[in-house]
């Protein structure tokens, strides 16, 4: 008996050890998805109208800083983020296994369908609908929702053009950047073109995402590995013209967000094509943006802005750049991967303070994200995206610590 209870308890040490954090580190995951789950708890209660009814297709999307509700915005095609909020319900319930929510994510996911079933109005496909449908097939392997992804991807592959080698991020914007433009941010939307062609869909899919990622790759960066906002490429010859900024201070600087998309979008290329191009060059987009971050991990809206250190922060790129280095970690063994984890521990550990985090003043996660400053739009805002990439970040982080696959 006593040998058994020695036993036990060897087993009980051993499998707190694996669920506990790491030494050294600032955050406690499970304490920060506890408070993701609270804020949840919150906004849906927030978004019930007087008789107890939700609109599904209304979804949150920011708090200004002066406020304490949710601004919501209706699910249509160029409200580039209404896939959020359905993917933070998809995260939350990966966390706590609640039917309800899951039955809430079910709800919101559902007003996003029509987007499969339309001509593609821009490149925002993939967060639309990977971070919704892709979230919920995930865990629910729905067939419904595979199939609302296959059709969607499809329908983004049509923004390809062969001559440029990238897909067309905005067309209604073409005339106002002189050609054909390719965003930053369309990096992250490679992913559902790479998941569509393993899973049933048309294998020239992941052709067309490392096309993308190959062109952007060559044109969209500085040599110092800084990148452009937007490549812009002659409509006709497909010949790359100039690189500019739309959300960033300038044409030359490094606006926080892009690089964030980056470094995301580039780790998600790695892990689908495991060419090792991909992976050095990661690194180099990652370093720079890290070597650059002052000392709280959270970066000023524009590494370059001159009037730094009285300008806003982006949280939101934070939680972004957090979610990929902890993916890029798993892909580098020893010293650099280990340098990557840690990076991203901190900013975690920085989102989750009360320097960052809503706390009980709004039912958001996280303060202090930058949308578009030059547009002044969304300055030091709760962010519906910063939220999404942060408890995306937390489940990672959790995964790390019981030594489950981090995605």
């Amino acid at each position: 008996m006593k040998t058994k209870e020695l036993l036990f308890g060897a087993c009980l040490c051993m499998f707190t050890a694996c669920n506990m954090p790491e030494k050294g580190m600032d955050v406690d995951v499970y304490e920060a998805l506890d408070y993701c789950d609270a804020q949840v708890q919150r906004t849906l209660t927030e978004l019930k109208a007087a008789e107890g009814t939700i609109d599904y297709s209304m979804m949150p999307r920011n708090i200004m800083d002066s406020l304490n509700t949710w601004h919501c915005r209706k699910a249509t095609k160029d409200e580039w983020c209404s896939g959020f909020w359905p993917g933070v319900l998809w995260y939350d319930y990966e966390y706590t296994g609640k039917a309800a929510i899951k039955e809430e994510a079910e709800k919101f996911t559902e007003p996003l369908k029509f987007l499969s079933q339309i001509p593609a109005y821009d490149h925002d496909l993939g967060f639309l609908i990977f971070c919704s449908y892709g979230n919920g097939y995930r865990l629910t392997h729905n067939p419904e929702y595979k199939q609302v992804i296959l059709d969607t991807a499809d329908s983004l592959a049509t923004l390809f053009r062969p001559r440029a080698g990238t897909i067309l991020s905005w067309p209604r914007n073409i005339e106002m950047f002189g050609g054909h433009n390719t965003i930053m941010d369309n990096m992250i939307n490679l992913e559902m073109l790479f998941w569509a062609a393993k899973n049933g869909g048309n294998p020239y899919l992941a052709d067309i995402a490392v096309s993308h990622a190959d062109k952007t790759m060559k044109y969209q960066f500085r040599p110092d590995y800084t990148s452009y906002h937007v490549a812009v490429y002659d409509t006709l010859t497909g010949d790359f013209i100039k690189g500019v900024t739309h959300q960033g201070y300038a044409d030359n600087t490094m606006w926080a967000r892009g690089q964030a998309w980056a470094i995301y979008g580039y780790t998600i290329v790695y892990r689908e094509t495991l060419d090792p191009r991909y992976l050095d060059f990661v690194q180099k987009v990652t370093d720079v943006y890290l070597e650059r971050l002052p000392e709280d991990y959270v970066p000023y809206w524009d590494f370059d802005d001159p009037n730094i250190p009285n300008v806003p922060r982006d949280a939101s790129a934070a939680s972004v750049t957090a979610s990929a280095l902890l993916e890029l970690s798993t892909y580098l063994p020893g010293k650099k991967g280990d340098e990557y984890k840690d990076a991203a521990i901190k900013m975690l550990a920085s989102l989750s303070s009360d320097k960052y985090q809503c706390g009980k003043s709004k039912p958001a996660f996280l303060l202090h994200s930058t949308g578009h400053l030059p547009n002044n739009s969304e300055i030091d805002a709760a962010i519906i995206y910063a939220d999404y990439y942060y408890i995306e970040a937390l489940v990672r982080l959790k995964n790390l610590i019981e030594n489950k696959a981090v995605i």
